[in-house]
């Protein structure tokens, strides 16, 4: 069956509206990182112009053809790519997605996270233990936020170099900017999913997640952090 973008724009306001009325979210996704991997299509598999007028829309991903990455939260577009070796951070929605991951979420619960989550790997823990107190069914996928300011994280954006077809976490980690930064205020957003490895999630974690400071001068996908005390996480009301 083939789908015009009307068609798939119509289905996508009705996957929310159907979802907000069943759990008060849905995730979907366009692509996979297994396409991208092992087969290397990078080709557009949504056009982001068809999330426009969605609210409470958060997403992440990539752009057509690695050339950056996604971010949207509540609505507002950080779409990151690198020019002239520079950080380019761009609010309009005229680009295409390579791999889309996405769920409108009107109202979130924040939960203190312990002064004793620092790593990754005890954020990813904290985040389902959470995550199953709040009523979300953890064996489906679920967006988050993370709030506040770390120690440190990790970032990149991809620009990926036309005609290389190996590709490798670290090759993609290494193709366009990187960096670590310090105690620098962030908004994180995250989808988990226990189930969805080599799809939107890489095969160790079950956590994919994007990074946005305060000040908007860094945007791009998070590859590593250690947490700092104060910080919070957001998880989606579950309508009962």
């Amino acid at each position: 069956m083939k789908f015009t973008i009307a068609t798939l724009t119509v289905l996508i306001a009705f996957a929310f509206t159907s979802s907000q009325n069943e759990k008060g979210f849905k995730v979907e996704y366009r692509g996979a990182l297994k396409n991208i991997m092992h087969k290397g299509d990078l080709s557009a598999q949504v056009d982001l112009n068809d999330f426009k007028d969605s609210e409470h829309l958060y997403a992440l991903g990539a752009v057509e053809n690695l050339k950056g990455e996604i971010l949207i939260l509540d609505g507002q577009a950080f779409i990151s790519s690198v020019k002239n070796e520079e950080l380019v951070i761009d609010s309009s929605f005229d680009h295409k997605a390579t791999l889309v991951v996405y769920a409108a979420v009107r109202d979130w619960n924040s939960i203190d996270i312990p002064n004793k989550i620092s790593t990754y790997e005890e954020l990813e823990q904290f985040i389902e233990h959470s995550a199953n107190e709040q009523g979300i069914d953890t064996e489906e996928p679920f967006p988050f936020l993370v709030k506040g300011t770390p120690a440190s994280f990790d970032w990149h954006v991809i620009d990926w170099p036309e005609g290389d077809t190996e590709h490798s976490h670290q090759k993609h980690v290494e193709s366009g900017l990187n960096g670590k930064l310090e105690k620098k205020a962030v908004e994180i957003l995250g989808f988990y999913s226990k189930h969805h490895h080599a799809v939107f999630t890489h095969h160790t974690t079950n956590m994919h997640l994007h990074v946005k400071t305060t000040d908007d001068s860094i945007s791009g996908h998070l590859d590593g952090i250690t947490l700092g005390n104060g910080m919070s996480l957001e998880l989606p009301a579950v309508v009962h």
